[in-house]
């Protein structure tokens, strides 16, 4: 397999470390949305990272498609996201919690850095970074000391999302280790992991 994306991308990061924690082999091609727009719409027509090309050819675009393949791959009672039930439920409401905080935070960075300096919007930003935040803080709620993963007793793609919105944040100078600092020791212990430490942009 192919994955098509630099790991700057939270989406991106994301789809690396589910592809390392299944030990699943793959190639990366380190393209950027913006400075490579050619070469990613070819794999993809939208212009967007995380494209993956499968080894039959076909390419799966859009991180949260790509992980539903990848757990169909290894098995549903392996997967980071349970098959059923409330398990399921429970993994998707705080991946989705986190996948939205890492859209409000890049829609404030677009805002910021692809607008000419008299057409960026300051209220926009500052409500981006405020639910981001507010998501951040919600999530910092459950996270429990002393507990290496966030549900289950297992790596989940809570676990996952939570790490690539909390370092988006760091990037985005949001001081997770005073605002948030459960949610960033909890980050820091799954940097240990090789999954989320092989895959540091």
């Amino acid at each position: 397999m192919l994955l098509i994306g630099v790991n700057r991308s939270p989406y991106t990061r994301r789809v690396a470390i589910t592809l390392k924690a299944y030990g699943l082999p793959f190639e990366q091609r380190d393209l950027s949305g913006f400075g490579n727009r050619a070469d990613v719409r070819a794999a993809n027509p939208l212009g967007r990272i995380p494209a993956l090309v499968l080894d039959n050819g076909e390419t799966l675009i859009d991180s949260a498609a790509i992980i539903d393949h990848l757990d169909e791959l290894v098995g549903r009672e392996r997967a980071l996201t349970p098959p059923d039930g409330a398990d399921r439920r429970a993994v998707l409401r705080l991946a989705a919690l986190m996948i939205g905080a890492c859209d409000k935070g890049l829609h404030a960075a677009y805002e910021r850095n692809h607008h000419p300096p008299e057409k960026v919007h300051q209220p926009w930003i500052d409500d981006c970074m405020a639910q981001m935040k507010h998501a951040l803080a919600a999530m910092e709620e459950l996270t429990r000391p002393g507990q290496d993963y966030l549900l289950l007793g297992r790596l989940t793609q809570a676990d996952v999302t939570a790490f690539i919105a909390e370092r988006l944040a760091r990037g985005l100078k949001v001081d997770t280790a005073s605002e948030m600092p459960r949610l960033h020791a909890h980050c820091r212990r799954l940097l240990e992991q090789d999954a989320f430490r092989s895959t540091e942009p």
